[in-house]
């Protein structure tokens, strides 16, 4: 399935020189253009609620607040919506509650400046989008023996719904899943609606991290 032309982005950043230069890379890119820039939670708030952006690009520490409350607010409005962390933080606390918020992607800023428009379009692809550093935290944690639960007796999912997951957890884009399976993109994005909703969770990393403590899923398979 091609993408389309423009996706539409927000982003919430306080430091100025980081805004721009995080707004000029959005507004290079000819599949990217920014609906806006703000500096604060309520002006991301606000302008949610004047446009419908395919992503948000947000930080976390801000002047009035954590950026998880927008992350939380934009995932309220348009579940769809498609969520990237840039922030400096990388440790445990930070990462998790990001991806329990909604967020899809996590980039430390150091590398968003050089690559924040191919990480956009690599997200909206259905792949990952997430620094090296914070990628190797999220694996030793999947692998920690006492994470995992004895697998449950019935899972909620269906056949189809658990082996789109595992393709996920393997770091598959909808796209080639949809490949490898025989169905189109929007069949995907479907199974992978109906996986957040009865797992009670709104991303992909989340998702995996949550079947994978359930025992619904291993990351060994």
């Amino acid at each position: 399935m091609s993408l389309p032309n423009t996706y539409l982005a927000l982003l919430l950043e306080d430091e100025k020189p980081a805004r721009e230069h995080l707004a000029a890379a959005i507004n290079m890119h000819p599949q990217l253009a920014l609906v806006d820039a703000v500096a604060t939670c309520q002006e991301a708030l606000d302008s949610l609620g004047k446009h419908q952006p395919d992503i948000l690009i947000s930080d976390l520490g801000l002047p009035d607040g954590h950026g998880v409350k927008v992350i939380r607010e934009a995932k309220r409005l348009y579940p769809n919506i498609e969520v990237l962390v840039v922030t400096t933080y990388a440790d445990e606390e930070h990462v998790v509650e990001a991806l329990e918020a909604g967020a899809s992607g996590y980039l430390l800023k150091r590398q968003a400046f050089e690559t924040l428009g191919e990480a956009i379009i690599t997200l909206m692809r259905g792949e990952s989008a997430i620094s090296p550093e914070v990628a190797r935290f999220l694996l030793k944690r999947f692998n920690q023996p006492e994470k995992q639960a004895e697998p449950k007796t019935e899972s909620p999912l269906t056949a189809r719904e658990h082996e789109v997951l595992k393709w996920i957890a393997k770091g598959y884009s909808y796209d080639e899943i949809a490949a490898i399976l025989d169905v189109s993109a929007n069949t995907i994005r479907t199974h992978i609606r109906s996986v957040y909703k009865k797992l009670s969770v709104n991303s992909r990393s989340e998702a995996v991290f949550e079947a994978t403590n359930l025992g619904i899923i291993s990351l060994n398979d």
